[in-house]
């Protein structure tokens, strides 16, 4: 099993909308304890056991080709490990615009939605057919531009919406690693359009 966490490399991005999905990954790595594989210029890998999930392994990727060749960093890690990465076998976490700050949403497969990191790796894959965790980093507003959106920072009142997103993200890819997508997708899509009821009454 393989899990993607898109992003950007380097200082200059840390902390951006467009790097949750590293965020998730470097979660992840600490909570499973898992252990360093190998890191290239291409990508980082870590090696972890899933607690509970009957010694079962996932791979921990990290793409450092920029998020528009995630793709080609995903082949380069073939390239050394000698293994395919199987669409079906993956989950890929990223950042998502149309979601509001602070939502997660798990998919089996489906469209990029114009993200290019997605689109990149779907190239790799040859299919649209593999899991995906999006994270909600909201719309642009005031005028501002994609790129200089999903390049900016969290302001401190949706700091906080993030980092309960990127707890339930991470728990949302235990629950992958261990039972499944569509486990994951049935307890937490779920969860989320319970919150968004309860939140639309309270209103």
């Amino acid at each position: 099993m393989w899990l993607v966490g898109l992003g950007n490399p380097g200082s200059r991005y840390e902390g951006t909308r467009h790097n949750v999905g590293f965020d998730v990954a470097r979660r992840l790595v600490e909570r499973w304890r898992a252990k360093p594989d190998v890191r290239t210029p291409a990508f980082a890998a870590w090696r972890a056991r899933i607690p509970g999930g009957a010694g079962r392994e996932v791979q921990i990727l990290e793409p450092l080709l920029y998020m528009n060749k995630s793709g080609e960093a995903i082949a380069a890690y073939e390239g050394h490990a000698r293994e395919r990465v199987v669409p079906a076998g993956s989950l890929i976490v990223c950042d998502d615009i149309y979601l509001p700050v602070g939502a997660i949403r798990l998919r089996s497969g489906g469209s990029t939605g114009g993200h290019n990191g997605l689109a990149s790796v779907q190239e790799r894959f040859g299919t649209a057919d593999y899991p995906r965790l999006r994270i909600g980093v909201g719309h642009a507003s005031g005028g501002a531009e994609l790129v200089d959106h999903v390049l900016s920072r969290f302001d401190d009142e949706e700091r906080k919406e993030v980092e309960a997103a990127l707890d339930r993200a991470v728990e949302a890819c235990e629950t992958w690693a261990r039972d499944g997508i569509v486990a994951a997708m049935n307890r937490f899509n779920q969860r989320a359009r319970a919150e968004a009821r309860d939140e639309g009454e309270s209103s």
